[in-house]
């Protein structure tokens, strides 16, 4: 998968790469959305620009967005495959 993503806070255009990546497994009591649609919120912004604590060394900014469930794990029932959902 190609994700947006920055590994220290600072200016957008300073900090901001494009990368291929493995895309995540939904593990138990998860499931993974295919997007069709993502947003950065303000909050996104306020964090890459350093005004928050990075919780991990990757980050991926994106708190909306909408897709499908394509993945889920264990203890997530099945018909939840292919529900639209928003994030």
């Amino acid at each position: 998968m190609r994700a947006a993503i920055y590994e220290k806070t600072g200016a957008a255009r300073d900090v901001i790469s494009i990368v291929d990546m493995e895309a995540p497994r939904a593990g138990p009591n998860e499931v993974r959305v295919q997007l069709h649609c993502s947003g950065v919120n303000p909050s996104d912004v306020k964090s890459r620009a350093g005004a928050r604590i990075m919780r991990s060394p990757r980050v991926i900014p994106h708190s909306d967005g909408a897709g499908v469930i394509d993945q889920v794990g264990e203890g997530v029932d099945r018909e939840r495959l292919g529900q639209r959902v928003w994030t």
